[in-house]
């Protein structure tokens, strides 16, 4: 039987309204303009609150559709993959977000286009997953600094790269470094850090990257323990993340592994793809290798 003469194929699109922002105004419209309907038979769903995702890909995944498209920022495509792991649903992105991590890295097209000719020509790449806890992360995960930001981000009331930046200008002078216990693959250490990053992807936000060299495929995933660099300093290194040179830097450790134990002085706040989540002292982060089919140019 020819392609041509193949049943189409069911796909939804789930839209977070106020990713990013809303970056996703008239998305609707152009999906149903561009989106091939000899392929597709395509269905649109908007959530209304964190977590809605999950439950409308639960349900797609239980109605038989062959792929779910996340249309918004890091959170949405974390509640939308985190259910597809492991099944034979595809995952597809149209990045409408403040970070979009992993659309970054997969270099999915911001115009939505383009993005939805990407879909069109649907070619599947299976990447790796991960969890810290049994909770699962697709792009980037963090404990420290970084997840301390993110709880204030996700309480700031605005969105975007602005908001970000000054976020995080205000809160370094005072936040300090913490001990964490690490077992990687068996071997002990400990070190005190300013944050932890559990890299899958190479991206950490907004086009910046302490880690150019993760990869999603690899069965790997990049611990990124990072010291606190001087105030006075500051300055002279944040560029260095624009440039993906940061990896260079001796404020910098990189240890590539399957399985993470952490064992914090007590429960704080991690984050997933950028989302807060706050969780007891002890983590284990384990790999989950080619376990989400995703399109990707």
């Amino acid at each position: 039987m020819n392609e041509s003469a193949s049943p189409a194929k069911k796909i939804l699109f789930i839209i977070n309204p106020i990713s990013g922002k809303k970056k996703q105004e008239g998305i609707q419209e152009v999906i149903d303009k561009w989106i091939d309907k000899g392929k597709y038979v395509h269905s649109v769903t908007f959530t209304e609150k964190g977590g809605d995702a999950i439950e409308f890909t639960k349900n797609a995944v239980t109605d038989g559709f062959d792929i779910v498209v996340a249309v918004g920022g890091d959170g949405t495509v974390n509640e939308v993959g985190q259910v597809l792991v492991n099944t034979p649903v595809t995952m597809g992105i149209i990045p409408t977000g403040s970070g979009n991590g992993l659309a970054r890295h997969l270099q999915i097209p911001f115009n939505f286009k383009k993005a939805i000719e990407v879909i069109n020509e649907g070619n599947i790449r299976e990447i790796d997953t991960a969890t810290i806890n049994d909770k699962v992360f697709l792009s980037i995960a963090g404990v420290g600094y970084d997840a301390y930001v993110a709880r204030k981000f996700a309480k700031a009331g605005t969105r975007g790269f602005i908001t970000y930046f000054r976020i995080v200008s205000r809160e370094y002078p005072m936040y300090r470094p913490r001990k964490y216990k690490i077992e990687i693959d068996g071997t002990r250490i400990t070190r005190r850090a300013m944050f932890i990053t559990f890299a899958n992807s190479n991206q950490f936000g907004n086009n910046t990257s302490i880690d150019p060299q993760a990869r999603v495929d690899d069965g790997l995933i990049d611990i990124c323990i990072v010291r606190r660099i001087p105030l006075l300093l500051l300055p002279f290194y944040v560029p260095f993340l624009f440039t993906k040179t940061f990896h260079k830097t001796h404020y910098i450790e990189i240890i590539k592994a399957k399985d993470v134990t952490i064992t914090r002085k007590k429960g704080r706040t991690i984050h997933f793809d950028g989302e807060p989540c706050k969780m007891g002292k002890n983590l284990e982060m384990k790999i989950n290798p080619l376990s989400l089919k995703i399109i990707v140019p």
